[in-house]
């Protein structure tokens, strides 16, 4: 549907991912809110790593599809920051964002330039950025600089 050509994922793997996410939305666990969402990670090597949200009557252990995908990811073995895009989808009007935990998660473990594809299971999707979604994003720089600040010391 829209594409900037300084992204580094062309329309047919947007589609692709989109799908593989509305795939992966079928299997979320949702029966407190009923809002089931569904991501789709690409790695370096073409490797396509679903999540799914997964629901907790204790709400705070829930966990968000985009950090399944994640972290799913890294459990197989890819490294941080080597992932090439992700993609988000929902029944919704318009393209799903991300929450306020994932997009800093994002910023943690993705590219600020890598693609993330917002999409609704009707073929509605756009494509930003983690940097865009979360701009000033908190990072381990900012740790790292306190650290120098201290002498180099740990907490």
């Amino acid at each position: 549907m829209s594409v900037s050509a300084s992204f580094p994922i062309g329309e047919r793997e947007a589609s692709a991912l989109l799908e593989a996410a509305a795939e992966a939305r079928t299997r979320a666990y949702v029966p407190y809110s009923g809002f089931a969402v569904g991501a789709a990670l690409l790695d370096a090597e073409g490797r396509v790593h679903p999540g799914c949200n997964i629901e907790n009557a204790a709400y705070g252990p829930t966990n968000c599809a985009e950090r399944t995908a994640l972290f799913s990811a890294i459990a197989a073995g890819r490294a941080p920051r080597s992932f090439r895009a992700i993609a988000v989808t929902a029944d919704t009007e318009e393209p799903v964002t991300p929450c306020g935990t994932c997009r800093q998660v994002l910023a943690e473990l993705c590219a600020p330039d890598m693609p993330v594809v917002l999409g609704t299971i009707r073929g509605k999707w756009r494509v930003t950025t983690v940097a865009e979604l979360l701009p000033g994003a908190f990072t381990s720089a900012q740790l790292e600089e306190d650290r120098s600040r201290k002498g180099g010391q740990k907490p």
